[in-house]
């Protein structure tokens, strides 16, 4: 499958991925600027999304209107900081979606 990537997330996670050449979007932790940054992403139909986790909850609103469709395939990343668990949730309901099977679930 060929399309474009895009990362979305603060100045110092989209700075290894630009130096790779791909799409980034640098944002801070407002509110507004992830929305809108999440919709753009959207609206240009990036095949790849990396988000960071820390703004992923808040582009959540906008992506999981994506989630039931084959892109873009958005893929949440720890970054320099404790995991504050959405990372795990995304991969979990991917997994769930694709197999039909809690699979992460704790027991």
């Amino acid at each position: 499958m060929e399309g474009k990537v895009a990362v979305l997330g603060d100045a110092d996670f989209v700075m290894p991925f630009s130096a790779l050449g791909v799409d980034t979007y640098a944002v801070g932790h407002e509110r507004e600027q992830i929305v809108k940054a999440a919709e753009q992403i959207v609206r240009e139909e990036y095949a790849l999304l990396v988000v960071a986790e820390t703004i992923a909850a808040t582009a959540d609103e906008v992506l999981a209107a994506t989630e039931a469709k084959a892109t873009p395939c958005v893929v949440v990343v720890p970054f320099t900081q404790e995991s504050e668990g959405f990372a795990s949730e995304a991969l979990g309901r991917v997994l769930k979606l694709a197999t039909g099977i809690d699979i992460l679930k704790s027991s």
